[in-house]
């Protein structure tokens, strides 16, 4: 079930999830705590296999039990719709960064010329999972080694790598997307000044980081046609 499916399941029911356009917002997840309150399910605003099958029994015919789905990676996905956002030019911040880093209480940072990997991750998890903790410091892109729990690289994992050196204390964070022999596919913000995907050496991972607040899909890693792009080696 996609989160436009949700969505549309939410709306029948009369409930408000906001616009049927497949981004996980506010009245989205609003709207399913309500569900969740009204069917007494666990009020947690995630759409776990419990609430997901709750759901597609309302437009399941009668007599017949709805097939399982597999919960939406909410996170991963408003990291897609995110794609191709880029950093203002030159003097010029994009307001759109900035507003991200005012919901989140980081009002240290001010400008889109500071490294903003760990800020984009931040947003991506915070809108959509509101009950997960963040990192002390989620600007600081190896802070989020201590995020969630370790997992095996697999889709919508936080990925931490290390920049220049594994002892530099620099380092670079994004979603896992996918990889082929030697490199992760990452979905992340400020490769190129942009949201977009780009290609990390496997050997440079720390670790791979799963949110606690939402239980793993257990999918195993995802291999994708051999590359064509080369590989990202500095991302600030």
């Amino acid at each position: 079930m996609t989160i436009r499916d949700i969505q549309t399941e939410l709306a029948k029911a009369g409930y408000r999830p906001g616009p049927i356009d497949g981004v996980w917002g506010r009245q989205t997840a609003t709207a399913l705590r309500a569900f969740q309150k009204d069917k007494g399910l666990s009020v947690d605003g995630i759409a776990g296999p419990q609430t997901l099958a709750a759901l597609a029994a309302l437009s399941a015919p009668a007599g017949t039990v709805a097939a399982p789905t597999r919960p939406p990676l909410v996170w991963l996905a408003e990291a897609r719709h995110l794609l191709g956002l880029k950093e203002g030019p030159g003097a010029v911040d994009n307001p759109k960064i900035l507003q991200w880093a005012e919901d989140l209480g980081q009002a240290m940072y001010r400008s889109d010329d500071i490294p903003w990997c760990g800020l984009f991750v931040a947003h991506c998890i915070a809108a959509t999972l509101p009950d997960e903790p963040l990192p002390a410091n989620p600007l600081g892109a190896r802070a989020w080694g201590s995020f969630g729990h370790s997992i095996t690289p697999t889709r919508g994992s936080v990925m931490v790598f290390w920049r220049r050196t594994p002892q530099s204390g620099l380092g670079h964070v994004g979603f896992y997307v996918g990889e082929d022999a030697g490199a992760y596919c990452v979905l992340g913000g400020n490769q190129s000044d942009s949201v977009s995907l780009a290609w990390i050496a496997k050997e440079r991972l720390v670790t791979a980081r799963w949110p606690n607040t939402f239980a793993p899909l257990l999918e195993g890693p995802t291999v994708l046609a051999s590359r064509t792009a080369g590989l990202s080696v500095n991302e600030a």
